[in-house]
């Protein structure tokens, strides 16, 4: 893909992230493969074709392009939309067992959460092994035997996230807005879009300075910052008229609801809008992730999968343990990939959702564990 397209299909992909955008599914080349070449495994969301794509460009290998209805990976698989059966279809109707001689396919790790790598291998034959969370360290990972390192498994918000979620936000938000404001409002809608724009951006660029009072408080300080960000905004509009031409309490109503609407969307579920906090719509928001050191035997699933880092495993022990449990965001790739089922979520009041659970039912987009 040359660059100019790559760049198009991002700024597309970036702006309308939230609505899927499928593309072809099936077998790709990547350079000139040869029966040993590498296989790889993405979804159908078509920005994430061309990312991995562009990443494996110095590469030769095939790339398996499944079926997730056009939704990204950790989306897809979280919801129910990428699941071992998409990975068996890719795997047995798109000729890549007639090009290789090994059997043996690199799948995203974000995967993890819909895909059991298990079952797969036993209807397939195919080996399935957990790569990096991004494709950018695809070409690392190869160099390093197939072994990640905790950096390679984790999933971060870098500058670059932040701008695209800040952006894609905006643009699905001044879309609400113009509708309300255009017939309610007129000359206030420009200004109100841009407005939300600048917020938006504000929001998301500044994450770094306070993500550490996020790590203790959690959605707690959200509320309570959105809430004096809407109230700042509504003195705001009240200076600002009163300097132009007067405020009377038909504009406050007006200012009050549409900075509501602008503040209430952005922050609706901003810690599920990033990777490294668990959002405040699931279903398993207050449930802890508990782990049976009796039933454990360290065979590191849990480790490779998690985009957290939460867990370390001793080799000479043949256990996990959580020193960093408080990072979990709630995903339970580890409790679907477990062989031992010796993970399972536990509800403040003792309720346990088992694995079985956990891999049956995936979440719709309520955060409710619904779709079987």
């Amino acid at each position: 893909m040359n660059l100019l397209k790559y760049a198009l299909v991002a700024v597309l992909g970036t702006m309308f992230r939230f609505f899927p955008w499928p593309c072809k599914a099936g077998l790709m080349e990547i350079g000139h493969p040869d029966r040993n070449s590498p296989v790889f495994l993405t979804c159908n969301y078509r920005l994430t074709v061309a990312s991995v794509r562009r990443a494996l460009r110095a590469l030769d290998a095939y790339l398996l392009v499944a079926n997730s209805r056009g939704i990204n990976v950790w989306c897809a698989a979280t919801g129910g939309l990428l699941t071992n059966h998409d990975v068996f279809s890719a795997l047995k109707t798109s000729g890549i067992e007639e090009r290789v001689d090994h059997r043996e396919v690199i799948l995203p790790q974000l995967a993890a959460t819909g895909v059991e790598a298990r079952e797969v291998e036993k209807k397939t034959g195919w080996k399935m092994i957990w790569g990096p969370v991004y494709a950018e360290d695809a070409l690392r990972f190869l160099k390093n035997g197939r072994e990640k390192n905790p950096a390679m498994r984790e999933a971060k918000f870098p500058w670059t996230q932040r701008i695209e979620m800040a952006l894609a936000w905006a643009l699905l938000l001044s879309i609400i807005l113009a509708v309300v404001l255009i017939p309610l409002w007129r000359e206030a809608t420009v200004p109100s879009i841009l407005l939300l724009w600048a917020l938006s951006l504000l929001i998301y660029l500044s994450f770094p300075l306070y993500e550490r009072w996020l790590t203790s408080t959690g959605s707690n300080l959200v509320l309570v910052g959105f809430a004096v960000l809407w109230v700042i905004l509504v003195l705001a509009g009240l200076v600002y008229a009163s300097i132009l031409e007067g405020w009377g309490w038909g504009f406050l109503l007006r200012w009050g609801l549409v900075s509501g609407i602008m503040v209430f969307s952005l922050g609706l579920d901003f810690l599920g809008t990033t990777p490294v906090f668990k959002s405040g719509l699931l279903e398993d928001r207050l449930l802890k992730v508990i782990l049976d050191e009796e039933t454990c035997r360290g065979v590191g699933y849990c480790e490779q999968v998690c985009p957290r880092n939460c867990y370390e495993v001793d080799r000479e022990r043949h256990k996990a343990s959580m020193p960093r449990q408080e990072r979990c965001v709630q995903c339970g790739a580890c409790i679907v990939q477990c062989p031992f089922d010796a993970l399972h979520f536990r509800s403040p009041s003792g309720e346990v959702l088992s694995p079985e659970t956990i891999r049956k039912f995936k979440l719709n987009l309520m955060g409710k564990r619904l779709v079987e």
